[in-house]
């Protein structure tokens, strides 16, 4: 409990920055951050006392399961104070606030371009901390936790980040840096390619934690005409979706290490395949030139295999196998050890690795035929968490599916966004959480519904199912 302790302080710090942004802008909605923040920090500072002491004892696997949940539930409800503040619903300020701390980047929120600059930033600030809370626990807890076949990377990740580092203390401090580095080469970039300073600050923080929220109504389509910010925005949103402990290895001399990562290549391979596909269908169907159809087809891909949810245009005008597609690219996700959400590559290839096993089994039934995953045989137990993993994920994206249905909100509308919250994309398909949507019109009970699809989906299922069992509390 200690530790949440911390983290509410952290989050009452981070307070102060929106409210000096609307002290700066003069705008008085200063007073709802400040407020906040004396709560949130009076929150942490009395459960930091009173659990004084108990962290030197270290976390078991038990506490450790129960930190994690605690943490993406709690920080997100003190998160929504300032959204309180401002007038904004209950429900509407928790959705927000969630779909922040796990980069889905859906929004409630409309008429972007004229909200006070604090309340922009405050959003991109969610995204951008609970992004780098996610490039972390990836790589230094699930695989501890071994959720959904994550142990794999205590072998292919851990091992390697070792040698990079002795403690994980440091590990954590080169992962936290090297994202500072990449949303500040973001946030240049953009200002070199023409995008105004604030525009720019805020869309490097959405971008590098692959999170959607944009301070535009119109996300990316305000920059259609600026090919160098769209291009910008391409290269960075892959870089967030490839594994962090890969880009330190890459910046510290050792850039081979990120091509020769297998779920790396597979990624890349399929966002390039996807994208000349649909290059060439949007050629050959919306009478556009190579170079711009390349474009919107490239951002769009990559925007939503990334899980970001940033919108260039209206895909769904592309007509009903483009919608398909869309619809196919949020059950992929980016690699793990990124701040991505949805599967992930490297179930796909434990996954086709245990079919394609099984298969030469059934042809000779005594031949021994190990797969690997880079030097990492695959074993049965790793299959099998992969397996549990997809069949909890697909189960999942059903029930949010029915149980949005109950709100009257139509069959595609109900499974786009129940997909689209799982997989922490933001946008979904048709007229209301479509790319040119909103979610403000949707009932309060669906947005909680959402919430905690958002929540189930960024702790990888099984972290929170674990807490259901009732051997895991068991003595």
């Amino acid at each position: 409990m200690s530790v949440l302790g911390f983290l509410y302080a952290a989050l009452a710090t981070a307070m102060l920055v929106p409210a000096m942004v609307d002290v700066a802008s003069k705008n008085a909605d200063w007073q709802a951050f400040v407020f906040s923040a004396f709560l949130t920090s009076l929150a942490g500072t009395l459960l930091a006392l009173a659990m004084r002491g108990t962290l030197r004892r270290g976390l078991n696997m038990r506490q450790t399961f129960v930190l994690t949940v605690m943490a993406w539930v709690t920080l997100p409800a003190f998160g929504s104070l300032p959204f309180l503040w401002l007038g904004i619903g209950y429900a509407d300020a928790m959705f927000e606030a969630v779909s922040g701390f796990t980069t889905t980047g859906a929004t409630i929120l409309e008429g972007l371009d004229s909200l006070p600059p604090g309340l922009l930033v405050w959003r991109s600030m969610l995204q951008w901390m609970g992004g780098a809370g996610i490039a972390i626990m990836a790589v230094v807890l699930l695989p501890f936790l071994r959720v959904g076949g994550m142990q794999l990377f205590q072998t292919e990740v851990a091992d390697r980040t070792e040698k990079i580092v002795a403690r994980s203390v440091q590990h954590i401090r080169l992962i936290a840096g090297c994202y500072l580095l990449l949303t500040f080469a973001c946030a240049l970039a953009y200002a070199a390619a023409g995008m105004e300073t604030f525009d720019a600050v805020n869309h490097a923080m959405a971008t590098v934690a692959t999170g959607g929220f944009s301070t535009r109504d119109a996300s990316f389509a305000a920059f259609a005409d600026m090919p160098a910010v769209v291009w910008t925005s391409v290269f960075f949103m892959i870089l967030g979706a490839l594994p962090f402990v890969l880009i330190v290895q890459a910046l510290r001399g050792r850039p081979l290490r990120l091509w020769t990562d297998p779920q790396v290549r597979a990624f890349l391979l399929f966002m390039a395949v996807v994208t000349l596909g649909l290059t060439v269908h949007l050629g050959g169907t919306q009478d556009l030139v190579f170079h711009e159809a390349f474009r919107k087809a490239a951002f769009t891909v990559v925007s939503i295999t990334s899980t970001t949810g940033f919108v260039l245009t209206d895909y769904q005008a592309w007509g009903s196998a483009v919608a398909g597609l869309v619809l196919m690219l949020c059950f992929v996700g980016g690699c793990t050890g990124s701040t991505c959400g949805s599967i992930k590559i490297f179930r796909y290839q434990v996954f086709f690795g245990t079919v394609r096993s099984h298969l030469r089994k059934m042809v000779r039934p005594n031949r021994v035929t190990p797969e690997y995953f880079g030097r990492t045989r695959l074993t049965p137990e790793l299959s099998f968490s992969v397996l549990s993993y997809l069949i909890v994920y697909i189960g999942a994206v059903g029930a949010v599916t029915l149980a949005l249905s109950v709100f009257d909100l139509g069959a595609m509308t109900s499974f786009s966004a129940a997909a689209s919250a799982i997989a922490n994309i933001g946008p979904g398909l048709g007229p209301v959480v479509g790319p040119g949507g909103s979610y403000a019109s949707v009932p309060d009970g669906a947005k909680w519904v959402l919430s905690v699809a958002m929540l189930l989906g960024r702790l990888e299922l099984l972290t929170v199912l674990v807490l259901l069992d009732r051997d895991f509390w068991a003595n």
